[in-house]
């Protein structure tokens, strides 16, 4: 099992306690002493404000310029975009993004992705929200292609591409884990991704997500076996991630708290998962970092 945890490098009050360069290196530093794999960081350009406002809400980085800063302040920690919404921007801009940190920080990018669900964010950056779901699709046959050092010739839903080619190519291309739950979102896993990255369904969320969501691990297992035909069917029999933590957030570090979360993950390993996502507490940055170097003693040396 390897880990990828949430950096909170969304938190905004009070200045400078986590969106500073000091911060990144220490967060970042905890983590690789940890011997956690990887940190992730969320994607929300303009969010609706109620949303931010109303309790379930969060501030976001940009992911791909957040991640470079991680990437500057560490060695070998994987740099994990949990998620990054497709459909919001260019596929090509997507594309420079993300080889850009892949190449510059010696191949550590993960590059999650996802069709996204706040309209109010689509419209406010001139995204078609009908079409996210093919937007998505689009946007990673147009990613595949142009790490692959293709000039890209194609009529798109928002662009004409006469004949481009944009560089740098990441070699090796950084994987892609593709979100969601749904149908098409398997389907979109099996075809273009490396890894899958559900998440449960939780009290609070969107009707979307809440539909789209993970119900239980019976659950799990059955999209997990639905998602391994659609790869056979695709002829895809390679190496594949599956994404999901256990359904609790890291606040005390406490004997019972490391007991929980190593008999959630047995469970989630059972099914198939091959990492886990982490989301600690962070009143503070010295209580985020005390909870990490909590987790590398108690939970990473008890999983290995």
């Amino acid at each position: 099992m390897k880990f990828t945890a949430e950096l909170p490098l969304g938190v905004i009050e009070p200045a400078g306690e986590f969106q500073s360069m000091a911060a990144i290196a220490e967060m970042a530093q905890a983590l690789e002493k940890a011997r956690i794999d990887a940190c992730f960081i969320t994607d929300h350009p303009a969010p609706d404000t109620q949303w931010l406002r109303g309790g379930f809400g969060h501030d976001a980085l940009d992911p791909f310029a957040g991640l470079a800063f991680v990437a500057a302040a560490s060695t070998r920690l994987m740099l994990h975009t949990n998620i990054v919404v497709l459909g919001y921007r260019s596929p090509f801009v997507t594309a420079k993004g993300a080889a850009t940190v892949q190449v510059l920080s010696g191949g550590r990018l993960i590059l999650g992705v996802g069709v996204g669900y706040q309209k109010a964010e689509f419209d406010a950056l001139g995204a078609d929200f009908r079409r996210r779901g093919a937007l998505t699709d689009e946007a990673l046959d147009v990613i595949r292609r142009t790490w692959s050092g293709e000039v890209v010739t194609m009529q798109g839903l928002g662009f004409h591409a006469p004949g481009n080619e944009a560089r740098p190519v990441p070699d090796p291309p950084p994987p892609i884990w593709v979100g969601g739950s749904s149908e098409k979102a398997l389907g979109r896993a099996a075809r273009w991704g490396d890894g899958w990255c559900p998440f449960y369904a939780t009290p609070g969320m969107s009707a979307i997500n809440q539909e789209s969501g993970v119900q239980s691990n019976d659950h799990l297992r059955e999209l997990i076996a639905r998602l391994q035909e659609k790869r056979a069917a695709l002829g895809r029999t390679g190496a594949f991630d599956i994404v999901l933590g256990p359904r609790m957030r890291i606040k005390e570090p406490k004997p019972e708290a490391a007991d929980r979360f190593l008999a959630l993950l047995a469970e989630l390993a059972a099914a198939g998962v091959t990492w886990s996502t982490i989301n600690f507490a962070h009143p503070s940055r010295a209580a985020y970092v005390e909870l990490v170097q909590w987790f590398g003693e108690e939970v990473v040396s008890r999983s290995t």
